[in-house]
């Protein structure tokens, strides 16, 4: 496709192999002047050490724990099909996936209700069926992963409202959890699967404190029908993108993705990546007059 587009022959590779060899290979190889990357903050954190202390440029795209904020002005059911939408698409392994969503209080209860029967009704199986809204996890390792986070939740006092039980193979229950404590799993950490959890929040000023209450800075959601109200938390929340009267997990080619925190550095998409992987260089020629003399030549 790349060469059908003219896209010069040897210019683009694909390479393929596991990370602790080939992936190690490349950032730590001298002709390789750049390195992009999209994954885990763990691995991240390594690469872009190596890269560094190797002088080579890094960006990367790094995991997230966003935040969906959903004012009272919402009708409850429109803001559960939104949320349900981005939280349980592709099992929430996505790292934009908005898997906390923090409430104003007076639509909380509802808002809940209407989430769980969203979550209740969605049908697993075989992702060649057209029906299947959503598959496995992609290994048992993250089966265990989310499991974990879910169980933790509990114990520590979340109110468990549907979900929380593995459905056969390494599929896992579109899961809602209540109120998890602030220092919980669920709510520090990427869980990269189907788990949304929910809290209540008395105000806006409250629910931008909670959305900032993370290491990660991904992606960011805002529901509202009040646009002055969702600029003015665009702007304070802190994400590499916000997106607002929609779910967290967007996609355009020609935006700048990123996040900030432990979600990454730069920016990929667009003149983003051409920029990334292109080096500036200053040329310049003398004319007319001596460089050191001033002198007419």
């Amino acid at each position: 496709m790349l060469c059908e587009a003219g896209l010069p022959s040897g210019l683009f590779s694909v390479v393929t192999g596991y990370g602790p060899d080939c992936g190690k290979r490349l950032v730590e190889h001298p002709q390789v002047a750049g390195i992009a990357f999209t994954g885990s903050t763990q691995v991240g954190a390594i690469i872009g050490a190596e890269a560094t202390r190797r002088m080579k440029r890094v960006q990367l795209e790094l995991g997230g724990k966003n935040p969906v904020i959903v004012l009272a002005d919402m009708d409850p059911q429109e803001a559960a099909a939104e949320v349900a939408a981005g939280a349980f698409f592709h099992a929430g392994q996505i790292c934009m996936s908005g898997s906390r969503v923090i409430v104003e209080a007076p639509i909380v209860e509802t808002f809940t209700d209407a989430l769980v029967e969203e979550a209740r009704k969605l049908r697993f199986g075989s992702l060649t069926d057209a029906d299947t809204a959503y598959g496995p996890l992609i290994c048992a390792e993250a089966l265990d992963r989310v499991d974990q986070h879910v169980r933790e939740a509990v114990a520590a006092g979340a109110v468990l409202r549907t979900g929380g039980v593995v459905q056969g193979g390494w599929t896992y229950a579109p899961t809602v959890l209540r109120d998890p404590p602030k220092d919980s799993l669920s709510w520090r950490e990427e869980t990269f699967g189907p788990v949304v959890t929910v809290s209540s929040v008395p105000d806006m000023e409250a629910a931008i404190d909670a959305a900032n209450d993370s290491a990660y800075g991904l992606s960011a959601a805002v529901l509202t029908h009040d646009m002055s109200r969702a600029m003015d938390a665009a702007r304070r929340i802190r994400a590499g993108a916000v997106h607002l009267g929609m779910h967290s997990f967007q996609s355009n080619a020609m935006a700048p993705v990123g996040g900030v925190g432990a979600s990454g550095l730069g920016r990929s998409g667009g003149r983003y990546s051409i920029e990334h992987f292109t080096e500036l260089k200053w040329i310049s020629l003398q004319v007319g007059r001596s460089a050191h003399s001033g002198s007419a030549t």
